[in-house]
């Protein structure tokens, strides 16, 4: 059974068609990226998958069932801030589990767990206008996996940090993920960056220009795990996994420029 598995899923906005049938199924414990071009649609698998936008054909499904509404099984992590200014980092984490009914005592105890596997220990004091950008992301990401969500939608979660510290989170999101091994969080997680996509993941998913955007394209990632995310892209095992997609990916990028150029 598929952790996740969109079946012929369409979208439609008005006359317009955002997705045109799209199918795709995620393994579970799978760590699968979906790449393609600009205002394709990628997001709008995720919001799907989250149940915060219906199909208008097709059927998405979640550890076998339809999704109908919010997706509870899902931990979703948005592109832009999501934390509370007003609350500090502890009570940002802590806010999931307190909605859940979670006594406040033992979730602000859970939420100081979640900051330190984070690597904020010490910081739960903090409000988002004092911690860095690295710093706000490593919240967010507490303030997702505390929920323990079997499934994780992450949007573009890093494309706002500077190199370096997105490198550093790249990597403390395949520690968590990795874990021992034996609970691993199926993830489908998008990007505009496919060294990123080919650098975490065990599956790419290439998606076609739009309108009517649909997946045309897997590639398996062959690379061994626990990886670094730097260190591996200059192996040649990455730089061959990125010619093949590139090629597929360039000629939709391609399509999507024209379409801007001549409308």
């Amino acid at each position: 059974m598929a952790a996740l598995e969109f079946d012929r899923a369409v979208v439609r906005f008005g006359a317009a068609t955002v997705l045109g049938g799209a199918s795709l199924a995620v393994a579970p414990g799978e760590f699968v990226s979906v790449v393609g071009p600009t205002g394709c649609g990628k997001s709008t698998l995720l919001n799907l998958a989250a149940g915060l936008l219906a199909a208008s054909d097709g059927e998405v499904r979640s550890l076998g069932r339809k999704v109908a509404g919010v997706n509870r099984q899902c931990g979703y992590l948005f592109q832009g801030e999501s934390l509370m200014p007003w609350r500090n980092a502890r009570d940002n984490v802590a806010a999931g589990p307190i909605f859940a009914g979670v006594s406040k005592a033992e979730a602000r105890a859970q939420a100081e767990a979640w900051l330190d596997r984070v690597g904020l220990h010490g910081a739960g004091h903090k409000y988002p206008h004092q911690m860095s950008g690295g710093m706000r992301k490593r919240a967010q990401l507490a303030q997702t996996l505390i929920l323990d969500p079997p499934i994780l939608l992450m949007d573009e979660p890093f494309s706002a940090l500077d190199v370096q510290t997105r490198l550093m989170m790249e990597n403390e999101l395949l520690s968590l993920w990795q874990g021992d091994g034996s609970a691993r969080k199926t993830v489908l997680f998008i990007t505009h960056d496919l060294e990123e996509a080919i650098s975490l993941s065990d599956l790419v998913v290439v998606l076609s220009a739009g309108p009517a955007t649909t997946p045309i394209a897997e590639f398996t990632i062959n690379l061994p795990r626990p990886r670094d995310v730097a260190e591996i892209r200059h192996t040649p095992e990455f730089q061959s996994a990125h010619v093949r997609i590139w090629d597929v990916l360039r000629d939709e990028v391609l399509k999507t420029y024209r379409r801007g150029v001549t409308a």
